[in-house]
């Protein structure tokens, strides 16, 4: 059964798209078929998926509109080792449009429902912001994966955030679940990280999950090269951390 998980937190800044990227990446190391969907106007994914989102010849908005099929679009990311449909700034355009259409919630669940199967996981990463595009995600998700920077407001950030997930399962996707949470640009040696660390675990409990991302440059330098970092930097720390929470997701999710 394909898995489709959804990355999001509306606070910009937190490792969400970078996660979802690196994530990707060590997925299809593990022999998984993996699909990355790019729901963000900044376009970051698909930049750091070796893309230019400045010169496709289509993208998620084409597929969102109706305009091309999703087969149409995917390209392969051959280095990365999974599919991508890339998204950029046009998405923009999607949020105005999204909001005349009947049943706006679905459009991305029936977009990608013709290809869907064809993989183990798809990955959404969505916008910084719980707009349209971000509960398309939610409704055509199975589950959520939300990236936390262990700081001062990361749990309020997160009320919004599950707020809003609970209204997707009352109104569109009663099956929606919380795949976990996992704690990124992860510093055990500052005090705050650590309290931040403490209360995320009391609150959630077995929903934070034990993998965390840490500070690590080569994380950052990555995605200017257009690679993940576990192509760019195969036996850095961020590298290994991010094997840790895919083998981490596999045993929990059975995929």
């Amino acid at each position: 059964m394909t898995r489709i998980i959804a990355l999001t937190n509306q606070k910009g800044g937190v490792g969400k798209t970078t996660t979802a990227v690196n994530l990707a990446a060590c997925l299809a190391a593990l022999d998984r078929r993996v699909l990355l969907i790019d729901l963000d106007p900044q376009g970051h994914a698909t930049m750091g998926s070796g893309v230019d989102k400045h010169d496709l010849d289509g993208s998620v908005l084409d597929v969102l509109l109706g305009d091309k099929s999703a087969a149409e679009v995917i390209v392969d990311c051959a280095v990365a080792g999974y599919a991508l449909l890339p998204g950029n700034g046009d998405l923009t355009a999607a949020e105005v449009d999204l909001l005349d259409r009947d049943g706006r919630e679905r459009v991305l669940t029936q977009a990608i429902d013709s290809v869907a199967s064809d993989y183990d996981v798809v990955i959404i990463d969505c916008p910084p912001s719980l707009n349209m595009l971000t509960v398309n995600a939610l409704t055509a998700a199975n589950g959520v994966l939300i990236p936390v920077q262990c700081e001062f407001y990361a749990l309020e950030g997160l009320s919004a955030l599950l707020d809003t997930v609970e209204q997707i399962q009352e109104s569109v996707n009663p099956n929606l679940e919380i795949f976990g949470i996992v704690r990124t640009m992860f510093d055990p040696r500052n005090s705050l990280t650590r309290d931040v660390s403490k209360q995320l675990g009391q609150y959630f409990g077995d929903s934070l999950l034990k993998a965390t991302i840490p500070r690590n440059v080569r994380v950052a330098e990555a995605p200017s090269h257009g690679l993940p970092v576990t192509k760019y930097a195969r036996l850095s720390r961020g590298s290994q951390a991010h094997r840790v929470l895919a083998k981490e997701l596999i045993r929990r999710l059975a995929l």
